[in-house]
């Protein structure tokens, strides 16, 4: 009987262990670990954030400064590759998209401001716009005709 408690302990050990092992290199694959941080132990209040600076192009993974005291680390960082890309690093609530302006074929909406990351100077209101699609949405149960 101690046996079979034994082995079924020693089972239970070595799953709850693979589970943690698999969680962690989940995290790791999607940037969830501390190379996104800065490695000192300064809060995020004192810490001086760079802007984010592409590796490649203007857009996609590249790295910013985060300065504290006297020690500057770089840390991971991602701009996307659309129109929010110049307001990244400020979060915004937006309202619908407008109807499209034929003359210019844009159409805009505006936002405001819900809160600012790594102490970006943000506006307090921001238009964006962008191209009217060219595609025309079909209604739901409408076949592609061969």
């Amino acid at each position: 009987m101690r046996s079979l408690f034994s082995v079924t302990l020693l089972l239970l050990l070595a799953l709850t262990l693979t589970a943690e092992a698999n969680r962690r290199a989940k995290e790791h694959k999607r940037g969830k670990h501390d190379k996104s941080k800065p490695a000192s132990d300064c809060s995020a209040a004192e810490t001086q954030y760079g802007k984010c600076v592409p590796e490649h192009g203007d857009c996609g993974d590249g790295l910013r400064e985060a300065t504290c005291k006297d020690r500057t680390d770089k840390i991971h960082c991602k701009i996307p590759c659309n129109w929010k890309k110049d307001i990244s690093d400020c979060k915004y609530k937006f309202g619908p998209w407008g109807s499209c302006d034929a003359a210019t074929n844009t159409k805009s909406r505006s936002g405001t401001l819900k809160r600012a990351l790594f102490n970006a100077e943000c506006q307090t209101t921001v238009k964006v716009s962008k191209p009217c699609s060219p595609k025309v949405k079909k209604a739901r149960g409408d076949k592609k005709s061969n």
